[in-house]
């Protein structure tokens, strides 16, 4: 069900990535939200990064839906490039059966990671018209230009405001660039829109002669074609502002006259043990790689467990972690069945009662206030101590509204929805309870610690909840933080 509370919906604050800041969240038609994601370049399995873009508007999606609104979500599939082009080649494999493949196992990855299925999944190879009509008003405007070579560029220095979402000043970027000129760009900054034909290589008729499209064209033409020339969401991982982005916003602008995107949302980067992902560094991990090791349910709370525009720190501690703290949700849960000898079904009235409620009304706030999942995962955690002191104290009628509660708050960001015995067997067998090591305890320490220095108070205290549950206590000074098991 959708919330009844008519203000919820009035009060969504968005941080847009062009205006730096918050702003609250008006639609271009009441009640419909289109939203464009860009999608992967499918040449390879998805890595973990991938799974975070995935997870974070996944998340954003199913909020907009509980607020009541007809979302229409968009991802595209870049099945065209270079890196595609490249790995079929080495593979000796067909292109189409290369990105079919893993189009396959992108989905299954989303699927795992209790993802939804976007509205529309565009594919840049059945968008070729539509990215030559774009191109075609580009060079019409003077926006673009066909290069002795058979290319086509889109002149950077014929839209005053390039620059405006990544705050880069083009003057400043040519003074200060070692990009050696080439001759055949009036800029070096110009960027390609149509590729000219090279042998051995998928091609396409054009005004310009066989060839085909450049990486950034595609979403401008996609989004458009599925969204109109103005929507209201477009999102992506924090790598795609510059230039991708930029350029998106450029070549749109240019070719319609109309604002592009109203609302920028970025997800941040995630590091590996502190060091950026990298193929070059021997620290980058697939999805499936992930979860191998760990439920997919796990590495799906891991993600929400930080602001979608935070960076994180991935690690194996990082998951264990992680695994520790859903299961004790999930341990909350299984202690008032066991109360009540009866499984905690959701029904409308259940969920309608949990968001009506003061912990339903806070996890309104914090998902309202930019889809902060973090601060919503310390209101469970919450409701989780709030259980467990109603178990022991035998108060059955408050332990059971509170699982309610618990439940259906936790159903927005799909997380324990599986039944509970199934999902406790998995992890940590039975009746088994799971404990911190003093290894784990520091570590969850010196993670809180981070996270109050980069004032993410939700997630500090959300570690201090963590630790209170398995009888951790902190005792904070000016000299740092020491702990002991009650």
């Amino acid at each position: 069900m959708t919330l009844s509370h008519a203000d919820a919906t009035s009060q969504l604050m968005i941080y847009d990535s062009l205006t730096a800041r918050k702003q609250l969240f008006t639609p271009l038609k009441a009640g419909k939200v289109g939203m464009y994601v860009c999608g992967m370049t499918v040449y390879d399995y998805c890595h973990i990064g991938h799974a975070r873009v995935m997870v974070a508007f996944d998340m954003a999606v199913r909020w907009l839906a509980q607020l009541g609104f007809d979302v229409n979500y968009i991802r595209n599939i870049t099945d065209i490039d270079d890196k595609i082009i490249a790995r079929a080649a080495e593979n000796g494999e067909d292109i189409s059966a290369l990105t079919q493949r893993f189009i396959a196992a992108m989905h299954e990855d989303a699927n795992a990671l209790g993802c939804l299925s976007p509205d529309a999944e565009p594919r840049a190879t059945d968008h070729i018209d539509d990215m030559q009509q774009m191109i075609e008003a580009l060079v019409k405007g003077d926006y673009a230009y066909a290069a002795d070579n058979g290319d086509v560029y889109y002149a950077v220095d014929s839209f005053a405001d390039y620059g405006k979402l990544s705050k880069r000043n083009l003057d400043e970027m040519q003074a200060g660039s070692r990009v050696e000129i080439e001759t055949i760009k009036r800029n070096p900054f110009d960027f390609v829109l149509w590729k000219a034909a090279k042998a051995g290589e998928p091609q396409w008729a054009s005004p310009w002669g066989q060839g085909r499209p450049g990486w950034h064209i595609e979403c401008s033409a996609m989004s458009t074609q599925c969204l109109g020339n103005t929507f209201d969401i477009h999102g992506g991982g924090h790598d795609l502002q510059f230039p991708h982005h930029e350029n998106e916003i450029a070549q749109s602008e240019a070719a319609t006259g109309c604002e592009y995107a109203r609302n920028w949302m970025h997800v941040g980067f995630i590091n590996v043990d502190g060091e950026k992902m990298s193929k070059s560094l021997g620290n980058f991990f697939t999805i499936r790689e992930v979860m191998a090791k760990f439920l997919p349910e796990t590495v799906r709370f891991f993600l929400l467990s930080s602001h979608y525009r935070s960076q994180v720190n991935f690690s194996d501690v990082a998951l264990t972690d992680a695994h520790n703290s859903l299961s004790r949700l999930y341990q909350a849960l299984k202690n008032v069945e066991q109360q009540q000898d009866q499984k905690l079904e959701l029904d409308d009235e259940i969920v309608s009662n949990a968001y009506s409620s003061a912990a339903g009304q806070a996890f309104i706030t914090a998902m309202n206030d930019d889809f902060n999942s973090s601060a919503a995962m310390g209101i469970l955690f919450g409701l989780a101590r709030d259980i467990n002191k109603a178990v022991k104290a035998d108060d059955a009628t408050q332990a059971w509204q509170l699982a309610g509660q618990l439940k259906a708050l936790a159903q927005v960001l799909n997380i324990l929805q599986q039944p509970v015995q199934q999902f406790l067997q998995a992890i940590i067998g039975d009746d088994q309870e799971s404990s911190l090591s003093d290894t784990d305890i520091d570590s969850l320490i010196t993670q809180r610690a981070d996270a109050k220095a980069n004032k993410d108070f939700a997630r500090a205290d959300q570690i201090r909840a963590q630790l209170l549950d398995t009888g951790i206590e902190l005792e904070d000074s000016r000299s740092g933080t020491t702990w002991r098991r009650a």
